[in-house]
């Protein structure tokens, strides 16, 4: 793989890795705080609260997985990494559009979020057209 775009799909899985990171670990330390910034409503029941918490710990996951693959940025894993993180930016653009135009939910980041994921989705995309298929052992 060309250095420039190792380069490229290690910043992708980096910066991915610190967003990501930021976002989890604000859903299970303040998860109320970050719903209603993101949503315009506050959770209200302990469900909800667990519910933001096990999301926060899945996305802090994503996050670790990114951060670790940055060094093996050219490799089949970091394929498969950003390959699951298209998947997940673009299901999250379409749960928050949906939301969005069937509820009206929205709170002052709403938007900044919606473009940051769909900015995520096609960095991704653009690395994956980018990278040479790596023939299967």
């Amino acid at each position: 793989m060309p250095e420039t775009m190792r380069a490229n799909s290690k910043l992708l899985l980096s910066v991915t890795g610190v967003v990501e990171a930021a976002t989890g670990l604000a859903l299970l330390l303040v998860p109320a705080l970050l719903i209603e910034v993101l949503l315009g409503a506050a959770p209200d029941t302990p469900v909800d609260m667990t519910v933001a918490r096990v999301a926060g710990a899945a996305v802090l996951a994503l996050a670790v997985a990114c951060w670790l693959g940055r060094h093996e940025a050219g490799g089949k894993a970091a394929r498969g990494l950003v390959s699951a993180m298209l998947l997940y930016n673009v299901a999250v653009t379409a749960i928050l559009a949906f939301s969005w135009l069937r509820h009206g939910i929205s709170g002052i980041a709403f938007w900044p979020v919606v473009v940051g994921h769909v900015g995520l989705a096609v960095w991704c995309v653009a690395r994956g057209l980018a990278s040479p298929r790596i023939a299967d052992r």
